[in-house]
């Protein structure tokens, strides 16, 4: 398996594997950029069909980690790690305190948090073989959770799209298909059914439809149906890669907004969706909210009132984002990469403005 020449191979600094054969563990940490900090990134376990796919996986989403803190001006870098497993069948305390053993061994250039198919829980013992480990806040209203302000970055964001493509204030009324509603997405589709939006939602796992349909009211539909509603907006808050050839030619939304890392299949489908008067709204921009809570837990003296205020600032950049856009004519998405590249220090990046200021 070639890691250079790998398609999501983008200048990462260090790529390592790891299997605990006592454990069970099979895992993969990727560092993709430091300059601005350590790398910082949850930590997702899934039953993932092969280990080419989740090379792939922890390649996009790290580098998606680097653009993610730049965009909120975090002194962080990118960084991520998957566990291949089922979280619902593999997971034990002996895999997690293993994979504590991994982290420890990159010697603080990878701190990790919690992610899709882990939780809370999993970093207090995932913490008792490694330090670097966040998201574990004692006596905070959530626990170290970054799920709730995940969900809120991306409420605001949201907010800022609608306002944006239709010059409204308010979400009542709105029809939002929303794919997956699990620690995120049920959070945001709360946030959604209370400013007054319908919900249309979807998920792998039948109790968390449940869960929707039953506490917010909203209407289940199939899990491929998601993408052929009659809605206004597209959240799509599961797995990455959902915004395709296939998907985008049966969208009939006016905008994507949503908490999922690497929503678009490929780069081009930023000038698809754009094409098809379709506003994107770049996922790590939105998504944000979780990476600056974790921050603030990072560096002590917590404050909810100042996180709050930090994630909100998430709305402001959107909109600066989609101006941009309109004014050059770019994606969102390429917009939102070259301010992301200036700030970390992306060496094609810094050449291009080099030449323009010249």
């Amino acid at each position: 398996m070639s890691i250079f020449s790998h398609s999501a191979y983008d200048k990462h600094e260090q790529v390592a594997f790891y299997q605990d054969a006592k454990s069970g563990l099979k895992a993969i940490i990727a560092v993709h950029n430091t300059n601005l900090g350590p790398s910082l990134g949850g930590c997702r376990m899934w039953p993932y069909a092969d280990d080419g796919e989740a090379l792939n996986d922890v390649l996009r989403l790290s580098r998606g980690m680097t653009y993610k803190s730049a965009m909120a001006g975090l002194k962080l870098g990118g960084g991520k790690s998957v566990i291949i497993g089922d979280p619902r069948q593999d997971k034990t305390p002996e895999l997690l305190r293993a994979m504590g053993d991994f982290i420890n061994t990159l010697g603080g250039r990878y701190i990790t948090a919690e992610d899709s198919g882990t939780s809370v829980e999993d970093m207090h013992i995932i913490g008792e073989r490694t330090r670097f480990v966040s998201g574990l806040i004692e006596g905070s209203e959530h626990g170290g959770d970054p799920s709730p302000s995940t969900a809120y970055g991306v409420f605001v964001g949201l907010k800022a799209a609608v306002e944006h493509r239709w010059g409204r204030a308010d979400l009542n009324g709105l029809k939002v298909s929303l794919q997956g509603v699990g620690n995120v997405g049920f959070r945001l589709a709360r946030l959604l059914t209370e400013a007054g939006a319908e919900l249309f939602v979807t998920d792998i796992f039948q109790d968390n439809i449940d869960r929707a349909v039953s506490e917010l009211g909203a209407t289940a539909v199939g899990a491929d149906e998601i993408f052929d509603l009659d809605a206004d907006l597209f959240a799509p808050c599961a797995l990455g890669a959902v915004l395709n050839d296939d998907t985008i030619a049966r969208l009939k939304v006016g905008a994507v907004a949503g908490a999922a890392n690497n929503q678009l299949a490929e780069e081009r489908h930023a000038a698809a969706l754009r094409e098809k008067g379709i506003l994107y709204s770049p996922d790590y921009v939105i998504n944000a909210g979780g990476i600056i809570d974790v921050y603030y837990q990072q560096h002590g003296d917590y404050n909810p009132a100042q996180v709050k205020e930090h994630i909100e600032t998430i709305g402001t950049t959107m909109k600066e984002v989609f101006q941009r856009a309109d004014e050059t004519g770019e994606t969102t998405a390429h917009v939102a990469d070259r301010v992301a590249e200036e700030r970390f220090g992306h060496e094609d990046a810094l050449k291009k403005t080099d030449s323009e200021a010249a």
